[in-house]
C-alpha cells in the first residue's frame, strides 16, 4: 500500500481550547444578539443557549471516546465510515465541507459588516449591485477577501503560528466581553429594568426558547473542529473531552454575557423593533460611546478572527482527510514542502469564501441556514458510532481492541443520536419554530444534487479501494479486522 501521508504533532492543550471556543462564538455572539432577542426575549435566548450547550455536551461525549480510539485527521468522515462504511463517510464529509466553508465565507462577511457600521462613509462605495435585498458595495468585496487572505497565509505557515494566534485572540476576546458587561452594568444609563419583558410576548414561551434550541447546531459548531486537529495533538488524545467541555461552558456563558449586555443597555423590544445595520453596536454605543463601540469591536474582531482561523483548519483537515482517502482530489492530501501544512485545501476554503462577498449577505445567510443541517448530520453519525461501539455487557462484545463495555455512555450517545435527529426535524419539519425557508431548501436541494454526480463520477474508483488499505489511509490502522479476520 502507498505510504499513508501524516500530520506533524504541533498542537497544544490551550490552542486546542482555543480552537474549540474560539470557533464557538464567531462573530454570531456580538452581530446576532438583537436578532435572537426578537425571536425568544433575552431569557428565552440564554435558557435556550443553556439547554444548546447541554445538548452539545451530551453529544460531546461521543466525540469525546472516538478522539481518543482514533486521533486521526477527518473527524466525522472518518467516524461514519468506522460504523456505516465508505458510502456515508463520503455523505458525512461532503455536508461538513460544505458547513465548514460557508462559515468561513460568514466571518470574513461579518468582518466588513462592522467595518460598514464603524466606517460607513469609506464602506458604502463603489456599490455594483443588489441581491436579496442587500446592497452589496465592492468596498466590502476587498475588506472579506483581504482577510481572508490574511488567514489563509497564517495557516499555511503552520499550526503552530495558527494555534498560539488562536488562543491569545481567544483571551483578548474573553476579557472584552467581561469588561463590556461591567460597564454596562454599573452605567446609569442602563438597568436590569430593560430586560423586561423577558420573553418574546408574541410566541409561547416553549416556542421561544425551541426556535433558539434548533440553532444550538450552528451557534457551537467549533467545538467538533477539535476532531479535525486530533492528528496534530502533541498530548495525549484522552484530554480532547475535557477541552471540549470547558470550551462549550465558556461559549455558553460568552453568549449569555453578551444577551445581558445588549438587553440591558436600553428597552429590548424598542431595540430590536427598530432598523440598524448592527443593533449591538448601536445599544452599546449608545450606553457607553466610543469607548464602548471599541471594546466591542475588539471582541467582534476576536470572534471573526477565531471562526476564521478554526474553520480554515478545519476544513483543510477534513479535505486533506478525504483526499487521503481518495474521496477527493490528490492535490488536497499533498503538504507544503516548508510548513509541512495541507495547502491546496487552506487555498480552496479561501477562494471559495471569497466568492461569497459577491453574492451579497442575505444570499449567504441562506446557504448557512441550510449548512445547519450538515453539520446536525454530522453529529449524528457521530453518536451512531459512538452507540455501536459502546456494549452494555461483556458477552456483547465482538472486538475487545474497540469495543468498551460503556451502559451509561451507550445512553449518552444514544440521547446524542436524538438529539441530532431532534435537530434535523426542527430545521426540516414544517411548522417548526426554525423550519428552514424556501430559499434555504432549494440551497439544500442543489447542495445535495451536485454531491450526488461527484459521487457518482468518483464511485468505481472510490469503491474499488480494497476495505483493508481504506482503513488504513482513513484510521492509520494497518492492521485491521475485516470480517472477522485480521488483515495487514
Amino acid at each position: 500500500m502507498k505510504e499513508r501521508t501524516t500530520l506533524n504533532k504541533t498542537l497544544k492543550p490551550h490552542w486546542v481550547w482555543a480552537i474549540a471556543l474560539g470557533s464557538s462564538i464567531g462573530w454570531g455572539a456580538f452581530v446576532q444578539p438583537t436578532n435572537w432577542m426578537s425571536q425568544a426575549g433575552p431569557l428565552g435566548v440564554i435558557i435556550g443557549f443553556i439547554i444548546g450547550a447541554i445538548l452539545m455536551m451530551l453529544i460531546a461525549v461521543s466525540y469525546g471516546f472516538l478522539i481518543k480510539e482514533y486521533p486521526v485527521s477527518g473527524g466525522e468522515f472518518a467516524y461514519a465510515f468506522i460504523s456505516l462504511g465508505r458510502t456515508h463517510a463520503f455523505i458525512s464529509g461532503w455536508f461538513l465541507t460544505l458547513g465548514y466553508i460557508c462559515i468561513v465565507a460568514l466571518n470574513a462577511s461579518a468582518f466588513a459588516l462592522m467595518f460598514k457600521y464603524v466606517f460607513p462613509s469609506f464602506v458604502q462605495n463603489f456599490k455594483m449591485y443588489e441581491m436579496g435585498g442587500w446592497d452589496v458595495y465592492f468596498t466590502e468585496v476587498i475588506i472579506s477577501t483581504a482577510v481572508l487572505i490574511i488567514f489563509a497565509y497564517f495557516n499555511m505557515r503552520g499550526t503552530g503560528l495558527s494555534g498560539s494566534m488562536q488562543f491569545v485572540f481567544c483571551l483578548v476576546m474573553l476579557l472584552s466581553v467581561f469588561v463590556l458587561t461591567g460597564l454596562v452594568g454599573i452605567s446609569p444609563m442602563s438597568g436590569i429594568e430593560n430586560v423586561q419583558p423577558v420573553f418574546n410576548p408574541e410566541v409561547t414561551t416553549l416556542a421561544a426558547i425551541i426556535s433558539i434550541v434548533a440553532i444550538a447546531p450552528w451557534a457551537y459548531v467549533g467545538f467538533d473542529n477539535v476532531p479535525q486537529a486530533a492528528e496534530e495533538f502533541n498530548f495525549s488524545s484522552k484530554k480532547a473531552f475535557g477541552l471540549i467541555i470547558f470550551a462549550l461552558i465558556a461559549a455558553a456563558g460568552l453568549y449569555s454575557l453578551m444577551i445581558l449586555a445588549t438587553a440591558m443597555a436600553q428597552p429590548w423590544l424598542g431595540l430590536v423593533s427598530e432598523e440598524h445595520i448592527w443593533g449591538t453596536g448601536a445599544a452599546i454605543q449608545h450606553v457607553l460611546g466610543t469607548t464602548g463601540l471599541v471594546i466591542l469591536v475588539t471582541a467582534l474582531s476576536m470572534g471573526i478572527f477565531t471562526g476564521l482561523n478554526g474553520f480554515i483548519i478545519s476544513s483543510s483537515r477534513l479535505m486533506f482527510a478525504m483526499s487521503r482517502a481518495k474521496v477527493l482530489p490528490e492535490i488536497f492530501s499533498k503538504l507544503h514542502p516548508k510548513y509541512n501544512t495541507p495547502y491546496a485545501g487552506i487555498i480552496f476554503t479561501a477562494i471559495i469564501a471569497m466568492l461569497a462577498p459577491w453574492f451579497g449577505r442575505e444570499v449567504l445567510l441562506w446557504v448557512v441556514d441550510m449548512s445547519s443541517i450538515g453539520v446536525s448530520i454530522a453529529y449524528l453519525y457521530t453518536c451512531y458510532t459512538a452507540f455501536s461501539l459502546f456494549k452494555w455487557s461483556e458477552d456483547k462484545v465482538k472486538d475487545p481492541s474497540k469495543h468498551v463495555v460503556a451502559p451509561f455512555k451507550k445512553i449518552l450517545a444514544l440521547i446524542g443520536v436524538v438529539s441530532s435527529l431532534t435537530f434535523i426535524g426542527l430545521l426540516l419539519i414544517p411548522g417548526s419554530p426554525a423550519f428552514l425557508g424556501i430559499e434555504s431548501r432549494v440551497a439544500l436541494f442543489i447542495w445535495i444534487a451536485i454531491g450526488i454526480v461527484f459521487y457518482l463520477l468518483k464511485r468505481k474508483e472510490y469503491n474499488a479501494i480494497p476495505e483493508e488499505e481504506l482503513r488504513y489511509l482513513i484510521l492509520g490502522e494497518e492492521k485491521a479486522k475485516v470480517n472477522g479476520t485480521d488483515v495487514v
